[in-house]
């Protein structure tokens, strides 16, 4: 099996057609069996982009004309797709059906598993290979990612009537250290308790999220928020400056506000500065929560800041 190391790129999106404007909710594309498999189009393709802003999204690109195992690959990527629960989407891409999407990827072969996170698409993988070794592989994929901090699910993209609510009556006691922490105002025993949880289980996105959020108040311990903000504004390409006020921005329940410092941050920076304010942003979304209304709305225009 042929897989490549996780590098940053672009994807030109200038031969696809783009999307209605306010179209919501998931992309569609029918045919695909699955809550965390679809099919990918050029009329939904930058939308797909997009939801690699809450986790990672593998595009499958496959023919079954021209190379029926292919074909099987994506059968099983989609098979696969149910068994992370949601650790990464899978975008299956028909080359013949949608050639423009393998236009504007540079495609040279297929089959070709693309890996995209946070809208930066990277070869994964360039064999047919047994489901058992694609196993073994994905999860090798998932675990790299978990143990950098990259924990966030997609949601399924189809409900099936299950128990939504689950035990949320009465508090998780996996979490009673780290909230008793955070009542008593004790930020960074809060932070050590988080911390414990993602050791024992990199996967616990909710410990996760924790986290960031305790983190976000121990980053802006004693800061004078009226000092932090003004300093900001006089250096709006300073990351620490922008940062440290997006931080008090959240902390003051602000997180709007919070979101489009940082998302005019990645568009008037570059390179190392502009990675460190996208990978802070990622740090905010966790903190408010991958489904909350803000965080999607902001996850999209910060798409658009990167392209």
């Amino acid at each position: 099996m042929t897989q490549q190391p996780f590098s940053r790129g672009a994807i030109d999106l200038s031969a696809l057609k783009r999307p209605a404007a306010g179209s919501g909710g998931a992309p569609g594309g029918g045919g695909v069996a699955g809550s965390y498999v679809l099919e990918v189009t050029t009329e939904n393709f930058q939308q797909v982009l997009e939801m690699s802003m809450t986790a990672p999204v593998l595009l499958v690109l496959f023919s079954r004309t021209r190379m029926p195992e292919s074909g099987q690959l994506a059968d099983d990527m989609a098979t696969l797709a149910g068994e992370f629960e949601g650790r990464f989407l899978v975008g299956l891409v028909d080359v013949d059906t949608s050639p423009q999407i393998a236009q504007a990827m540079q495609v040279q072969s297929i089959p070709l598993v693309v890996a995209v996170l946070d809208g930066r698409p990277a070869p994964l993988l360039q064999d047919v290979v047994p489901l058992e070794e694609l196993r073994t592989a994905l999860t090798q994929v998932v675990q790299g990612l978990a143990a950098q901090g990259m924990t966030a699910r997609h949601q399924p993209l189809s409900t099936g009537g299950g128990d939504e609510d689950g035990d949320e009556e009465g508090g998780d006691p996996r979490y009673a250290a780290a909230e008793d922490a955070l009542a008593r105002d004790d930020i960074d025993g809060a932070v050590a308790e988080y911390q414990k949880l993602i050791d024992a289980n990199p996967a616990d996105a909710e410990a996760a999220a924790g986290l960031a959020m305790a983190q976000v108040l121990q980053r802006t311990q004693g800061a004078d928020a009226d000092a932090v903000r003004a300093a900001a504004d006089a250096a709006p390409a300073d990351v620490d400056a922008q940062t440290l006020a997006a931080d008090v921005e959240l902390a003051e329940g602000r997180p709007v506000e919070a979101f489009g410092r940082l998302i005019e941050l990645v568009r008037i920076t570059s390179d190392k500065d502009r990675d460190r304010a996208r990978e802070h942003l990622i740090g905010l979304f966790a903190a408010v929560g991958n489904d909350d209304p803000t965080v999607l709305q902001a996850r999209q225009r910060l798409a658009s800041a990167l392209f």
